[in-house]
């Protein structure tokens, strides 16, 4: 799901992008990257549009701002929706892809995505998803043309980000409302499986094995 408008004149001018997600680990709904990107020389007004971390808004005030920066000719936007059987299938599998690496696949995804729109992407901001500095190197390496900020509560200091964690989060909250939960033990027993999981081994040092047998059992 993107922004449909045309690529506006701004977009070949040097551009910055923010990226955040809604929705990490969920049990029931996606998991959503959202971005925002504009020109730089647009930085200054984006500060005024009162973005702030998606978290500390109520739905209703998200929605305003979601329709609001929808409807600003200035403003691009993107998302990455990421279904939560897809995430379990990812997690629960022999050779187990974590959700860091889901989140760093997303982000990348949503950055390649407005590059080949043919966005002049130079700065990109986000919120950390495991070390920060390995993060940036990262990035740094497969985009080298592209300065990466990459820090804790990101979504609260850059409105970049404040803005795209109101895309990922409004995006969420619409697919919530609409959602149908199928396959109900097989989805949520998968991935409450990986949450258990997960506090074991970080608080007692337990390690379970045959997990896949654990999530398919009805």
């Amino acid at each position: 799901m993107v922004s449909e408008a045309p690529l506006p004149k701004w977009a070949s001018t040097p551009c910055i992008m923010g990226i955040d997600e809604a929705g990490r680990g969920p049990v029931l709904g996606p998991m959503v990257y959202g971005c925002l990107y504009c020109a730089r020389c647009y930085q200054k007004t984006l500060a005024t549009l009162n973005f702030a971390d998606s978290k500390t808004l109520k739905e209703e005030k998200r929605e305003e701002l979601f329709e609001n920066l929808k409807a600003d000719e200035s403003i691009g936007w993107s998302v990455d929706v990421i279904d939560p059987r897809e995430l379990s299938a990812k997690m629960l599998k022999k050779n187990k892809v974590n959700l860091n690496e889901i989140s760093h696949d997303s982000a990348i995804g949503l950055i390649n995505r407005v590059l080949h729109m043919g966005v002049l992407l130079t700065e990109v901001y986000l919120d950390t998803v495991g070390d920060a500095d390995k993060y940036r190197i990262k990035l740094s390496e497969r985009f080298p043309s592209i300065k990466f900020v990459v820090a804790k509560k990101a979504d609260s200091l850059y409105p970049v980000v404040s803005g795209a964690s109101i895309v990922a989060k409004v995006t969420r909250d619409r697919a919530l409302r609409e959602w149908v939960l199928e396959e109900t033990s097989e989805t949520c027993i998968g991935v409450l499986v990986l949450d258990i999981q997960e506090i074991l081994k970080q608080k007692l040092g337990w390690h379970i094995t045959n997990i896949q047998s654990l999530g398919s059992h009805h």
